[in-house]
């Protein structure tokens, strides 16, 4: 059995004073030859757009004293957050001649009472500037007469320890008057890598879809019965409407002729499929996490090759099972565990 998989890392903007976060759905194509042994592999992609900004100071607008931080956690309180700041104080402390033009030292005490900055976890963000969907915010900072303590850097719970420490970095460095233009570019450009903690993957999810209201085409032109393949899709949505054993029972489908429907139907070529006939699935959705696996799909794709039209409803039942968490033909509704070739012609759905 073969199977491709093509797996793209997820974009964020973290812009201005803010980390927009807003993961959109791309493809994991994961075809798999012949109806008879179908699995399916998943991937995606996550993108996000923002605001730029302006200048490097010349001089520490927070002064010479060491900067006091305290961590404010919350969003996850069980969460171990104070070392993560405390890396991301220490890069700015290494990294200062470079960066910065001047000096700046830290002191992260967590539960200071009267610090100069604070460093809040938090599920919501205030608003900042305007920009939907952030994972961080912070002011910038380029004079002394600018600074109001305490001043707060927010930065958004959920993320991976990797991906809160970047962040952190990012809005520390507006808090030091950096904007996205400047050095170093792997922290304070506006495009950066942002993972959620880990979440489990589609596969795992019991339904793996946000709602069980779906839209679908069908692109009948390669066959040679259009009529009757409308006819056999039919069948199979109507048999999941109705209440399929073991699926869920509010599924609800729209036909559509949209290019992003969230499930399509259509013929291919023998090699679509890697199969002389047969059936395969491709699945998208997104990756939030960076694991290299679909956490949510957002779109199906199921291509028949070679199938006579009696046999269509059957490949697009199955595969249906099959997206909406029914990997295993075990956990498949009657009709789609062990069918002989007469029972994918027949009228299964009654």
């Amino acid at each position: 059995m073969a199977a491709r998989t093509l797996v793209l890392v997820g974009l964020l903007l973290l812009a201005g004073c803010t980390t927009p976060f807003d993961p959109a759905a791309a493809p994991t194509d994961t075809p798999v030859p012949a109806a008879s042994d179908p699995t399916a592999t998943p991937g995606a992609t996550a993108t996000a757009t923002a605001p730029a900004a302006t200048a490097t100071p010349s001089a520490n607008p927070w002064g010479s004293d060491p900067i006091v931080v305290a961590v404010r956690n919350g969003g996850e309180p069980g969460r171990d957050v104070d070392s993560l700041v405390r890396e991301a104080t220490a890069f700015w402390e290494a990294n200062d001649g470079a960066y910065l033009g001047f000096e700046v030292r830290y002191e992260v005490r967590p539960d200071a009472e009267d610090p100069d900055l604070v460093v809040a976890f938090t599920d919501t963000l205030p608003d900042c500037g305007g920009v939907a969907d952030a994972v961080g915010c912070a002011p910038k900072l380029t004079d002394a007469r600018m600074v109001d303590r305490p001043e707060t850097v927010w930065v958004k719970t959920g993320l991976s320890d990797d991906s809160t420490t970047l962040v952190t970095k990012h809005e520390l460095g507006h808090t030091l008057g950096l904007d996205h233009d400047d050095a170093p570019r792997d922290v304070m450009r506006a495009r950066s890598v942002i993972y959620t903690e880990p979440q489990p993957n589609a596969t795992e999810r019991a339904f793996p879809w946000a709602d069980g209201e779906f839209t679908v085409r069908v692109d009948a032109e390669n066959a040679s019965d259009p009529a009757g393949v409308d006819r056999q899709v039919g069948h199979a949505l109507s048999y999941y409407e109705a209440g399929a054993p073991g699926m869920p029972d509010d599924l609800s489908f729209e036909r559509t002729g949209a290019a992003d429907a969230e499930i399509r139907v259509r013929f291919g070529e023998t090699a679509t499929c890697r199969a002389s006939s047969g059936s395969c699935v491709s699945t998208y959705g997104t990756d939030p996490d960076g694991d290299g696996a679909i956490e949510t799909y957002t779109r199906v794709e199921i291509t028949l090759v070679g199938l006579d039209t009696d046999a269509v409803g059957w490949h697009v039942g199955y595969w249906l099972a099959h997206a909406f968490g029914a990997e295993a033909d075990g956990e498949k509704p009657p009709p789609f565990r062990d069918a002989s070739y007469r029972e994918r012609r027949s009228a299964w759905w009654e």
